[in-house]
């Protein structure tokens, strides 16, 4: 740690104090069956919105709030695993897990890591020093984290939550009043592979941008790459990178996309009140949304183009994959294509159905589907299939009262992006989104409550003030 790094976070402390960060514990404490341990919130999910929210909590006083992650430490989200683009797409001055505190800020960390002028030469953050940072934020806010656990069921227990983990040592069930899926780009459905590909190809020769691989095993291969948005570039550039003997790119539109949305999304009357728009308002907002498909980093492209063994082949979707005489064959409008290898840049599904934690009751679950019909013309059928949540991020039922624990579930994931906007995605929103999220846990927890605080008021009896004996009688 070098000598600044450690003022820094003297200074954290400091900050925090000087802010009230963390007000006087006020939740009642209360145990799960037979005195087993009851979180006051369980997060799935240790990447950059899982630590935020329970950062957020600490700062309500909201204590026993634990983190659950399937990763390995240090391995969470996509930064070191399935990430391959050279920087993040944000711009480097764009806050988030901070939470408004300035030494808490990727740029305090930096410049205590590297320097000031190391930061103003920086274009772009690296995706392995963003990683860092986040080891780094985890641990300066003391938060806790449990690796290597995943959430496989979660089973309605009277007025709480009974989650069936898995770990290393084996099955476990954990209790929580509250839970948070901060499960990311996947966590409301899976790998988008199209069906070609499904049914063509044996499952060792294709891998999705969302899977991690080790690169070096491209080298040499004549590689096929379906897709034309950021990921297939950034596969692109990897395999290149990784010495493969050459790389083609597919993609169904005749030009690629040029229009980075969250550009434009990212002003505080969007972000912070999208949410309060009507559902009519909403939809129209996020059709036009996920029509402008993510483009290409400029880096990423040129990177790729400076390899004369890169190819693209615009407007030429492959329609059919097999194997033949040991290599993939695709077969396109433009003839046949062999690879030895095949990387999808093809993005994710939408489908609660594919989520094996939420198998028992997913019929329950309101959709888009279930509580909208879009004026005639302005269909579409992907963005249907979204979970409809309410204003605290939570599930919906689609029959009242037959699934009442389902307000105990909060989607901070890809899914909620039509309900709430895009403040649950990515660090754009996410100054917008954790406080909001903070908001409605804390707002749940006091009205569950609501009745033993009130006992409490009227037990309440501690004296402030004595009146002095003036000396009379």
């Amino acid at each position: 740690m070098t000598a600044a790094l450690a003022e820094l976070e003297k200074r954290i402390a400091d900050d925090l104090e000087r802010i009230e960060a963390t007000p006087r514990a006020w939740l009642p404490e209360r145990s799960g069956p037979d005195g087993a341990t009851l979180h006051n919130v369980v997060i799935v999910g240790a990447g950059l919105s899982g630590l935020s929210i329970a950062f957020g909590l600490k700062r309500q006083s909201v204590g026993d709030v634990l983190i659950i992650d399937k990763s390995a430490e240090g391995r969470e989200g996509p930064w070191v695993t399935c990430a391959r683009m050279d920087t993040l797409r944000s711009p480097k001055h764009l806050t988030g897990p901070d939470l408004g505190v300035p030494s808490l800020t990727y740029r305090s960390w930096y410049e205590a890591q590297y320097g000031a002028q190391a930061w103003d030469e920086v274009g772009k953050i690296d995706r392995a020093d963003w990683m860092d940072y986040l080891r780094w934020y985890r641990r300066v806010t003391d938060l806790d984290v449990r690796n290597r656990t995943t959430l496989e069921a979660i089973v309605p227990f009277g007025d709480i939550l009974a989650l069936d983990v898995r770990t290393p040592a084996g099955s476990e069930r954990i209790f929580t009043r509250k839970l948070v899926l901060a499960t990311g780009i996947e966590g409301a459905g899976g790998l988008a592979v199209p069906d070609f590909v499904r049914t063509g190809l044996p499952r060792e020769r294709w891998t999705h941008s969302g899977e991690p691989i080790e690169t070096d095993r491209l080298a040499g291969l004549d590689i096929g790459i379906v897709g034309a948005a950021a990921s297939a570039f950034d596969w692109a550039v990897a395999s290149l990178r990784a010495g493969a003997k050459s790389v083609t790119l597919f993609a169904r539109s005749t030009k690629f996309p040029k229009t980075e949305v969250l550009a434009w999304t990212n002003f505080p009357g969007f972000l912070g009140h999208f949410a309060d728009l009507d559902t009519l308002r909403r939809w129209r907002f996020m059709r036009r949304v996920f029509d402008l498909k993510v483009p290409p980093t400029q880096e990423m492209y040129q990177a790729a183009h400076a390899f004369p063994q890169f190819r693209t082949e615009l407007g030429c979707p492959p329609s059919r994959a097999s194997i033949e005489g040991g290599r993939i064959r695709l077969d396109t409008p433009r003839g046949d294509f062999h690879f030895d290898h095949l990387l999808l840049g093809t993005g994710y599904d939408i489908d609660l159905t594919r989520r094996p934690e939420l198998a028992d009751f997913v019929d329950d679950i309101a959709l888009w589907q279930d509580r909208f019909s879009p004026p005639p013309g302005e269909e579409d059928r992907s963005l249907a299939r979204y979970p409809f949540l309410g204003p605290n991020f939570e599930f919906l039922e689609i029959e009242p009262g037959r699934a009442p624990f389902l307000a105990n579930i909060h989607v901070f994931n890809n899914g909620a992006v039509p309900s709430l906007g895009p403040i649950c995605n990515g660090i754009t929103g996410l100054k917008y989104g954790v406080p909001r999220m903070v908001a409605a846990l804390v707002r749940g927890l006091f009205l569950a409550d609501a009745d033993r605080y009130y006992a409490d008021l009227m037990a309440y009896d501690e004296e402030h003030f004595r009146a002095e004996d003036n000396g009379r009688q």
